[in-house]
């Protein structure tokens, strides 16, 4: 039975977790989960395997990626940035952005709302 969100949070709430084991990759796919979603923003981890990604699009928040396993590129209006483990990048609001996995790649997305 999956988690809900709540759980999750509880699960991690004033103790240390391992980034690398609170997602796992699955094959031909992305898999999110959801750490934090308030009002204020959101935390969501990915695993991708390789050659998988998010297609352009805009969102209407700041976005800040960080890379904690594998590599990536994400394109932001046109340039690409290529991240690795321990990288991260700005994904600013209105701006439209991709990202690739160049191999399998687990990140956070932090999302900031304002």
């Amino acid at each position: 039975m999956a988690e809900n969100k709540n759980e999750t949070v509880a699960k991690l709430a004033a103790q240390a977790k391992n980034l690398t084991g609170l997602v796992d990759y699955q094959e031909g796919s992305i898999v999110s989960r959801t750490l934090i979603d308030k009002k204020a923003g959101t935390v969501t981890l990915f695993a991708f395997d390789a050659t998988q990604s998010l297609s352009e699009h805009t969102a209407p928040f700041d976005a800040l990626i960080f890379v904690f396993d594998g590599e990536a590129e994400a394109t932001v209006s046109g340039k690409p940035v290529k991240l690795k483990a321990e990288d991260v990048t700005l994904l600013p609001a209105g701006e439209p952005h991709s990202v690739k996995a160049l191999s399998r790649v687990k990140m956070m997305l932090i999302m900031v709302r304002s």
